[in-house]
């Protein structure tokens, strides 16, 4: 139950900022390994992408690879949540005296969100292609022609095999790690110490929203720079073994995107990110925390 409930919250979370995922990825792809003012700049701020995209592409754009993404979110948040959910209800993120522990918080966070996200890993890739895919003259990144979530994960299959549907798995990873250490050490710690120090009623909604809102804030600033690698890792075009003709992993995507575009570069669409990563964490928490209260609120 705890697995459904994970996966239901973060699916109910990605319908709202889904579009905001959009607007990332082409942020994030834009002026690939270009020096900052030798490009064309299709999108110069999160506003302005969202009126481009819509007026170029269409308003049906700024949803997608939605199929895509609310799968992931499943799969990836579904398992996460929910084996973090199991370590806190054993007390296995508790000391001896019973307060919470950030450091075996961090790691069970870290260690949920590396199974799930390494099992979602060919449903994120397929997400990050389909999002990126654009009209010719606001089109940035490399451009994939995939017709749909089944036929992009067909294609690549029947191409390149496994290997080819796990490319850019591992590379993700660091992302996955740095991002869900963050963002469950922070919302179990803030939510521990709103309730010790009672700011808030007992089992108020209040507590699990502010705690949730320390939370995106925090894995925004951890996370950008390797969610801007990973896309770009996910996004390049391979060879016909299924090989990236870009970058060698998440390492050397970081350092030519350092090296060419400078450390701003790094944090290409860290306003997109904001406004998708707040939002998401704020909402798929509190739903988390939500449905749990009032699972256990009437099953006993």
């Amino acid at each position: 139950m705890d697995f459904l409930m994970s996966g239901l919250a973060a699916c109910g979370a990605c319908v709202f900022t889904n579009p905001l995922e959009v607007v990332k990825t082409r942020m994030q792809l834009q002026g690939e390994l270009k020096a900052p003012g030798t490009y064309q700049r299709h999108y110069r701020n999160v506003f302005h992408a969202f009126i481009t995209i819509g007026k170029v592409d269409g308003l049906a754009a700024l949803q997608k690879g939605l199929a895509p993404a609310l799968l992931y979110q499943f799969l990836m948040n579904g398992i996460r949540l929910g084996t973090y959910s199991l370590a806190e209800a054993r007390g296995y993120l508790h000391t001896a005296e019973g307060t919470l522990s950030p450091p075996r918080s961090a790691a069970a966070g870290a260690l949920a969100g590396v199974m799930g996200a390494y099992l979602g890993s060919p449903i994120y890739m397929v997400k990050t292609h389909l999002q990126a895919q654009a009209a010719s003259e606001i089109a940035v990144g490399h451009q994939y022609k995939h017709q749909g979530m089944f036929q992009a994960l067909s294609e690549i299959g029947q191409k390149h095999g496994l290997v080819g549907l796990w490319r850019g798995a591992l590379g993700g990873l660091p992302r996955v790690i740095i991002g869900s250490s963050t963002q469950l050490c922070t919302f179990s710690s803030t939510k521990d110490f709103i309730t010790q120090w009672e700011i808030f009623p007992p089992q108020s909604w209040k507590v699990a929203l502010v705690a949730a809102m320390v939370s995106g804030i925090a894995v925004v600033l951890a996370m950008t720079p390797f969610d801007v690698a990973s896309t770009r890792l996910y996004n390049q075009p391979t060879d016909a073994r299924g090989k990236g003709l870009m970058y060698r992993g998440i390492l050397d995507a970081l350092l030519q995107t350092a090296r060419t575009e400078g450390i701003f570069g790094m944090y290409k669409g860290i306003g997109a990110s904001y406004f998708r990563l707040g939002p998401h964490t704020i909402l798929s928490l509190f739903f988390w925390d939500q449905l749990r209260t009032l699972y256990y609120t009437y099953t006993k």
